[in-house]
């Protein structure tokens, strides 16, 4: 059986019946939400970044939230390969106190733990991070307006009711609660310092604030993309960002479901906290923030390893099947995902995922165990992009 299903949107499918698929066609690498199923992608991220982008020399933007954010963050990371087998065991061995008779830890446990493992990950590597000499990193975060503002024992549940209610009727109103806030590494190709890398999707979807990814600030905006509400604490008040708490990324963008291939923002020059630009319609754009592809190929593709073929907008719209269709926003993406027959090969018939903590509870070698059969089994679908990019097969390409 095959393990690997590939999907395409219609440029991209164009683009790979013309060109088949090269390294220095990618323009970007979404990382999506999504915890323990991230887990899944571990092959697949350790031969894209570890060996085959390594032959080309193009930029590559990476847009992540959530976990996508830790792993990409660490695809800039020297040794990627290494690093990414690191991330691999030290989230699959991650372990959390019980309070007695409790099923979960407290968000506060969680988030200091959580907070020391990225210490132990990145302390004294975060130069590497941010001056990687081709990617271009971007940390997806929702930050909370008005009565989500700061993190409260009541006023923090009332406000996600009310981002909930708003977000059914109508996605881009959500910002009246929640904004989607970028942080993006600087911009190794600006001629002066201090600029970040520009977007590489547009804006107009959805309230969106960008801002600077430096060392003062890594940690805490990382620890911010991964802060799931009541799981673990909100992050408040990031250097250099606008004051407020910060949030998981999937809240605002779950899959990274944004218009890539669309005219990107400008280069952003770095400014004070109390003057964050909000995009808006009629804003100018320029396409400086996707990479140049050679071989008279149409345009960058988007390359997503991704859990599922689905990309899903927002963490709210989970629920909301009418917003789980492909648009044209995705047209240049290319998607690798699991077979959903072959998941259900593996433990417990299904991906690792965040219930397995409640599941397993205690005994976390019993987890650990079967999330590493999980992962050790995702060897396939690595093996089976290399030989699809050494033998293009365009029957195994569906629709996106």
């Amino acid at each position: 059986m095959n393990a690997l299903r590939i999907h395409a949107g219609p440029r991209a499918r164009q683009h790979l019946e013309q060109h088949g698929l090269l390294p220095q066609h990618v323009g970007v690498i979404p990382g999506a939400a999504g915890g323990p199923k991230g887990l899944i992608l571990g092959p697949l991220d350790r031969f894209i970044f570890g060996h085959w982008l390594a032959q080309s020399t193009q930029p590559v933007h990476l847009v992540g939230a959530s976990i996508g954010a830790w792993r990409m963050a660490t695809a800039c990371l020297g040794h990627s390969v290494a690093a990414f087998e690191r991330l691999e065991h030290d989230y699959i061995h991650q372990d959390y106190e019980l309070p007695p008779g409790k099923k979960r830890p407290s968000a506060a446990h969680v988030s200091e733990r959580f907070g020391q493992n990225l210490d132990a990950f990145y302390g004294g590597r975060v130069p590497e991070v941010l001056g990687h000499p081709r990617y271009r990193l971007h940390i997806v975060t929702s930050r909370g307006r008005h009565v989500l503002r700061r993190e409260h024992g009541l006023a923090t549940p009332l406000g996600y009711l009310g981002a909930f209610l708003t977000n059914t009727v109508h996605r881009k109103a959500m910002g009246a609660w929640i904004e989607r806030v970028v942080f993006s590494s600087p911009d190794a190709s600006a001629q002066t310092a201090g600029h970040c890398a520009p977007l590489p999707f547009a804006t107009t979807d959805y309230r969106t604030r960008q801002v600077g990814l430096t060392e003062d600030n890594f940690m805490q905006a990382l620890q911010a993309s991964c802060s799931i509400p009541f799981v673990l604490q909100a992050v408040h008040n990031i250097p250099g960002a606008p004051p407020g708490a910060y949030w998981d990324g999937g809240i605002t963008d779950y899959h990274l479901h944004l218009a890539y291939g669309l005219p990107a923002l400008k280069t952003s020059k770095l400014i004070a906290a109390d003057a964050f630009p909000v995009s808006a319609g009629g804003q100018k754009y320029s396409n400086s923030g996707l990479a140049s592809v050679d071989s008279g190929s149409p345009g960058p593709i988007v390359l997503y390893p991704h859990f599922q073929h689905r990309v899903v907008p927002g963490w709210l719209d989970k629920g909301l099947k009418w917003r789980h269709r492909s648009t044209a926003a995705l047209d240049s993406m290319v998607v690798l995902s699991p077979n959903p027959d072959w998941v259900r090969t593996l433990p417990n018939a299904k991906l690792p995922d965040r219930n397995d903590f409640t599941h397993y509870g205690t005994d976390s070698r019993a987890r650990a165990k079967v999330w590493l059969a999980a992962t050790q089994a995702s060897q396939q679908l690595a093996d089976e992009w290399a030989e699809w990019l050494e033998r293009p097969d365009m029957s195994r390409v569906e629709v996106l």
